[in-house]
């Protein structure tokens, strides 16, 4: 019995104080500096708007995809959880029941449809869309909306993220940002 105790002492010790450690004490301080240097991210990076009473509404969040089908709208990427080989047959049918229903719903629109508005993302939510499949979309919200091509333009423009450093990542619109644009909310 002295033996299994000397040899389960050290090992519940370690335990313990490893629990304390990183279960305990590291995610507290992490929280703490990521609340004090960026809370709004560190809390989701809700967005907010005053409602006509002076009062906050959530909305959403910048990072996490809504469904918008309005022609009056940016329409992000399709929602889906299976990530599906290019070469999958049930990938290749859900592509061409996509491409049919852009054609089917801006009819008016014939030019080729940005891949990112056919194909699911990788985490399934992605709330941003290329800068080219916003300008394939900004015909039909100007005439939707009775605005001009170049005043969407412009918003779509405000809510593009460049490059990190010039180099790093690919520039991307977010479409959450855009819609609540188009309707002045923010």
């Amino acid at each position: 019995m002295k033996k299994i105790w000397a040899v389960l002492r050290p090992a519940l010790w370690c335990f313990m104080i490893m629990t304390l450690l990183l279960g305990v004490i590291y995610p507290t301080v992490i929280t703490g500096i990521a609340q004090i240097a960026f809370p709004k991210q560190a809390n989701g990076s809700i967005i907010t708007v005053s409602s006509h009473d002076g009062t906050e509404k959530e909305i959403g969040s910048a990072f996490i995809a809504q469904e918008f089908t309005s022609s009056r709208y940016l329409i992000g990427r399709p929602f889906g959880t299976a990530n599906l080989s290019p070469v999958n047959d049930e990938q290749n049918k859900a592509v061409q029941q996509r491409i049919k229903w852009w054609y089917d719903f801006d009819a008016e629109n014939s030019a080729v449809i940005p891949l990112d508005l056919v194909t699911t993302s990788g985490t399934a939510a992605d709330p941003n869309i290329s800068p080219e499949a916003a300008d394939y979309q900004v015909t039909r919200i100007a005439r939707a909306r009775n605005m001009t091509e170049n005043e969407v333009k412009q918003i779509i423009s405000r809510y593009t993220s460049r490059r990190l450093l010039g180099f790093w990542g690919e520039p991307a619109v977010n479409v959450l940002k855009v819609n609540l644009a188009l309707d002045g909310l923010i």
